[in-house]
């Protein structure tokens, strides 16, 4: 399993567009990606309406968990689609 932290800078936090933008690229890793917010909820990255409910606001810090047959690669690509997007 891999794993990385990151504080959201988006400032409207994950709200619908940046939550479909994730979803759908947690949707093209073979791995399961799972967001853990910081009183220790977590979701499936790839289901929409449950980013959207986790109510992740900027500067919130988030743990993003890769496991799975990908999980080399897309570990990676998922950290740079976060300091790009969110």
């Amino acid at each position: 399993m891999k794993e990385f932290t990151y504080t959201i800078k988006e400032p409207v936090g994950i709200h619908a567009r940046p939550a479909g933008m994730l979803a759908k690229e947690a949707k093209t890793c073979q791995s399961t990606v799972t967001i853990v917010d910081k009183n220790g909820k977590s979701v499936d990255a790839t289901r929409l309406m449950a980013l959207m409910g986790m109510g992740i606001k900027c500067g919130d810090t988030v743990t993003v968990k890769i496991e799975g047959a990908d999980e080399d690669t897309a570990a990676p690509a998922l950290e740079k689609f976060f300091n790009e997007h969110l």
